[in-house]
């Protein structure tokens, strides 16, 4: 579904250049539930970024279906990002004055769907994570463990054809961090969406069904 060709990321010129990508390929196929690894500074958030479209590559491209992403412009980038990416994020990345039902409404917005129909499908989306219960609340008002199930809520709630988690259960105590693991696994079966997953959680690792490591900015493994 998803083929990134000789991705490269450098920032800055000269003698003080960072390479924060080398030459990386890597295919996403649809339904997959992948995991990256590797050290701090290693190019994990640089290469999740380019496949979130959230930065552009200095080489290479990546193309979804066929299609160059990088070949939009910056605000077909924006609509693309809006209904075809989910994100999932170490912080959560809440909008702290919202409620948990606005929170996973807000995608849908930016996708310009009518008020009615955005209300419905948050609802369900809650339903999906077991908060229905919690839909008035604040993030100030739900544990860690429910924050990250209203972002995980948000990211899928548009049916996005990928999800870009960044250490999703890093914030998370290990009991937390393990029924998040487990709702991960049920939504990647139930909508059959692609799941990439930077993280250093073993209880997720062992459940994912390919694990890729990055170091220097480049790709050195790809294990079953």
């Amino acid at each position: 579904m998803i083929e990134a060709r000789g991705i490269s990321k450098v920032y800055g010129r000269g003698a003080g250049a960072v390479h924060a990508l080398r030459e990386v390929d890597m295919t996403l196929e649809e339904g997959e539930l992948l995991g990256l690894i590797g050290p701090s500074g290693s190019g994990k958030t640089s290469l999740l970024n380019i496949l979130g479209c959230l930065d552009r590559p200095t080489s290479g491209t990546v193309l979804l279906e066929g299609r160059d992403l990088f070949a939009m412009s910056d605000r077909e980038l924006t609509r693309f990002r809006a209904t075809a990416l989910g994100f999932v994020f170490q912080s959560f990345n809440l909008f702290e004055l919202l409620t948990a039902m606005e929170n996973i409404e807000y995608p849908l917005h930016l996708a310009g769907i009518p008020p009615a129909a955005r209300r419905q499908r948050a609802a369900e989306a809650l339903e999906w994570v077991g908060l229905a219960d919690k839909a008035g609340r604040r993030p100030d008002q739900l544990s860690g463990g429910e924050k990250q199930r209203v972002a995980i809520a948000r990211a899928l709630v548009h049916r996005p054809k990928l999800v870009l988690a960044d250490e999703p259960t890093a914030n998370l105590d290990s009991e937390t961090g393990a029924r998040v693991v487990s709702l991960l696994c049920e939504l990647n079966q139930r909508f059959d969406v692609t799941f990439l997953i930077a993280t250093h959680d073993q209880t997720l690792l062992s459940q994912l069904d390919r694990v890729l490591s990055i170091r220097d900015g480049r790709l050195r493994e790809d294990r079953t």
